[in-house]
This record gives structure tokens, C-alpha cells and sequence, in this order.
């Protein structure tokens, strides 16, 4: 039998006052003026509904930047669970997911399944919900492949609806839920392969460590096991007693630049290498914004104010070191690494984090 689990029946829930600091993977964030949980999507609507416009949607908290002041309205906790098959053939099978799954709890569930697709994004942080705001990916997938329906909340027309995912806006790190405060992710229908192999493996450095030629498929639990595995390394699974862990994951999106935009960049680095960088759609081109950052004198364990610091294992990662700094102290960090990187190489780093009473 497939592991599919069903949503817990709904139950009433307190609120809740407290730090919000105690909610985000960066442990950082003031407090709130009240707190909420929801346990189903229909919990969900009720209290954003009764919250107004002034409301918070918080699951995992691994890619929001909360400031010191707090949020002054309603934060709602998205602790929504399960997953059920919708529909199933001999090729594929298309599941719904609730928004506040833990992301990794799904992906292992489906490797032991034997459904292929979400492998590579294996010990991503957060919540499946959170998953189609930011067109999660890593290691050469990406959710929007196998996204095929979105459920929301419209607070604009108060109304529930299913989104195809060709209206979802799917672009790098990007979606037409990330900057709108419009739908509220209830649910996710994902369409995954049956196949005990990983898709076509794509990015160079995981064939590298899997000892397979890119385009290559492996078991799917050998591919889970070995992106697991390269996380770790980086302090990009989550883990209490390793403080490069306590981030959002990769604070700034790799640029994307036009063709005249790259060939200022390969003038400016022409005394240190080549930038690397991938093809984009038409003329644009992808820079590793790891590379910028490094090249530009902000290597790993680069230090910044109150014991925040770039990971010492990842150079994209600032952390929250002493467990106890502030959100100001990070976005200080953040905004001296994007001011040396632009004067070092006229490229315009962007955060990837959605950031929440504060600015960069």
C-alpha cells in the first residue's frame, strides 16, 4: 500500500503570544501581536478571514526574514498535514498535499512509494505549502515540473479555487503568489512518476557524487540518501547543535543578466577567471551569486555585527551564529555584501527570503 496519510480532524485551537523568533529557522523575529494555529484548510480561511487585512501566514519558517518590531496583526501558524491520491495510472500518479506538510516528510514519503520526481529536493526545510511561492528547487529540479494544480484562498473574492499550474506564474525563485498578499496556499496536487529511478539527473556537482554521468537515473532512495548528504555539508538541513543551520538557506538568488550585463561582468572579474554562469532563456545568462560574493571578499565565516556571519560551510548562507542576534544585525550584514558585490562587480544581488517588516 502507497504511504498516504489523511489530515487530522480539526480541533480548537488557542491563541497563542510569544516571540516569532521561535518560529523561523533563522530564530530571529519580534513578537506578534496575536498568534494562531490552523490544523486545516478550513481552519486556515476562518482566520484569515477573522484576522482582516492585517495577517501573517507562517508554517515552517524557513524563507521569511522577520524584523525586530514584530508583525502587528495576525499570525497564523499552517499546521495543516496529510496527503491523499487523487488519481493513478501505470505511468504516473497525482497526489494533494495539505500547505503545512513538512516538505522533507513528504518527499521521503514519496522515494519509499517509489514515485519520482521530488528526490533531488530532498532535506529542504519548511512546508509543501510554501513550496509553489517560491518555486522551490535545488540540485536541477524544481516544484514547478510537477506542480499541476494549486488550492487557494482568493482574499480578494473571498472565495476557494483551484489554480492550474500555468496560471501559477512559475519563473526562477518566483511565482504570483510570492508578492501578493491575494491567495493564501491551502493545498498542492503534485503528478509524480511511478519509477524506483530519480529523474534524469541534472546538475553537475550531485553526479559528481552520486559517480554518474549527468542525464543519468538512480534509485531514488541512493539519490534522497546523497542529496541529503551534500546538505549537511553546506549547513543546509536542519540540525539544533550546528548554529550555520540557523538561516533561511541561500540568502540571495543567483542573478540573472542580459547579454551586455554578463560581458560587464566577465570585464570586471577578467583578473580572477571566468564567472560561472548557465544559459538562460534568449540572451540571458545565470551567475552563481556564491562566486560574486566570495570573489568579492566575503568568504565562508566572513563575520558581521552580533554574532551573525556567513555559514563557514556555504557563502550564501548568513546565520544567526550566537542564537541571540537581531534581524537588524543580519540585514546589515546582507546589505554589505550586496553593496560590496555591486561595487566589485556592478551586479545587483536580490534576497531570496521573503522579508517581513523590514527592508534590504
Amino acid at each position: 500500500m502507497p504511504d498516504v496519510y489523511a489530515q487530522p480532524t480539526a480541533a480548537a485551537q488557542p491563541v497563542i503570544s510569544g516571540e516569532l523568533s521561535q518560529y523561523t529557522t533563522l530564530r530571529l523575529g519580534g513578537p506578534a501581536r496575536r498568534i494562531v494555529t490552523a490544523t486545516t484548510a478550513e481552519e486556515i480561511v476562518a482566520h484569515v478571514r477573522q484576522a482582516g487585512e492585517h495577517v501573517l501566514l507562517l508554517a515552517g519558517g524557513s524563507n521569511v526574514v522577520i524584523g525586530d518590531a514584530g508583525f502587528p496583526g495576525t499570525v497564523i501558524l499552517v499546521r495543516s498535514r496529510g496527503l491523499r491520491v487523487l488519481t493513478e495510472d501505470e505511468q504516473t500518479v497525482t497526489i494533494r498535499v495539505e500547505a503545512g506538510e513538512p516538505w522533507d516528510d513528504l518527499v521521503a514519503a514519496t522515494v519509499r512509494n517509489g514515485w519520482s520526481g521530488l528526490e533531488c529536493l530532498s532535506g529542504i526545510p519548511g512546508s509543501t505549502g510554501a513550496t509553489p511561492i517560491q518555486n522551490v528547487g535545488a540540485y536541477g529540479q524544481e516544484v514547478a515540473e510537477t506542480i499541476v494544480g494549486v488550492q487557494v484562498y482568493d482574499r480578494t473574492a473571498g472565495t476557494i479555487s483551484q489554480l492550474d499550474a500555468a496560471d501559477c506564474g512559475f519563473a526562477y525563485r518566483a511565482s504570483i503568489f510570492k508578492y501578493s498578499e491575494r491567495w493564501v496556499v491551502l493545498g498542492v496536487d503534485f503528478r509524480l512518476a511511478r519509477s524506483p529511478l530519480s529523474g534524469p539527473v541534472r546538475y553537475a556537482e550531485l553526479a559528481r557524487a552520486l559517480g554518474v554521468e549527468v542525464g543519468d537515473r538512480v534509485p531514488l532512495a541512493h539519490a534522497r540518501a546523497t542529496v541529503l548528504e551534500l546538505r549537511a555539508g553546506k549547513g543546509m538541513v536542519l540540525d539544533a547543535a550546528d548554529p550555520d543551520t540557523r538561516s533561511v538557506g541561500s540568502f540571495f538568488t543567483n542573478p540573472v543578466l542580459d547579454a551586455a550585463e554578463y560581458e560587464v561582468l566577465r570585464q570586471r572579474a577578467a583578473d580572477i577567471g571566468e564567472p560561472p554562469a548557465w544559459p538562460g532563456a534568449g540572451d540571458l545568462v545565470k551567475v552563481s551569486a556564491a562566486w560574486l560574493i566570495d570573489k568579492a571578499g566575503f568568504g565562508k565565516g566572513y563575520a558581521g555585527p552580533e554574532g551573525v556571519a556567513i555559514s563557514s560551510k556555504h557563502t550564501l548562507a548568513l546565520t544567526n551564529q550566537t542564537g541571540t542576534a537581531t534581524t537588524e544585525a543580519l540585514l546589515t550584514l546582507a546589505r554589505e555584501i550586496r553593496d560590496g558585490v555591486h561595487a566589485r562587480f556592478a551586479v545587483t544581488l536580490h534576497p531570496e527570503p521573503v522579508l517581513i517588516t523590514c527592508t534590504l
